[in-house]
């Protein structure tokens, strides 16, 4: 089967590819960010109104949202956010993404021994600000859960 090449002007299927590019780069800098606890990274990747839904109700404001992630992770050992089949749709300045996400967290201390884990989907809405792209709007939809909270639980 014969590879077609898109129509439309090549400057702007160029400028599209390199958008979608660079969202993809910032969706794992983000999900690296949160492994290495590197929270100006992550905040840096956020909208200052950015709203994200992680199960527990909406939260409000980039800053809101890294002390929302950091609740989660600061208390639990080493982490790790795997993503997969990445999908970025650019629409000029405004963009969409949905990215498989497999985390493991590992207990520390008296929960050494605990993982959590989970199976899911991140969709996110992406504005360029400033001729950054941005997370808007971050949805984590879970679809499995394994393992326990404990591992969240600080001695």
């Amino acid at each position: 089967m014969a590879h077609e090449r898109p129509e439309g002007d090549p400057a702007a299927l160029l400028t599209r590819l390199l958008d979608e590019r660079d969202i993809a780069r910032r969706l794992m800098a983000f999900a690296r960010g949160m492994d290495a606890r590197d929270w100006v990274v992550v905040r840096t990747l956020l909208a200052d109104d950015a709203e994200a839904e992680f199960g527990r109700g909406p939260e409000v404001g980039a800053d809101r949202i890294v002390e929302s992630i950091r609740e989660f992770l600061d208390v639990c050992g080493p982490t790790q956010h795997l993503l997969g089949n990445i999908v970025v749709d650019v629409d000029v300045d405004t963009a969409v993404s949905h990215a498989y996400v497999s985390d493991m967290h590992l207990g520390t201390g008296a929960h050494a021994t605990t993982t959590f884990s989970t199976l899911g989907e991140y969709h996110d809405t992406w504005r360029r600000i400033d001729g950054q792209w941005l997370i808007v709007h971050r949805l984590k939809d879970s679809r499995a859960v394994l393992g326990s909270f404990d591992v969240f639980a600080s001695d």
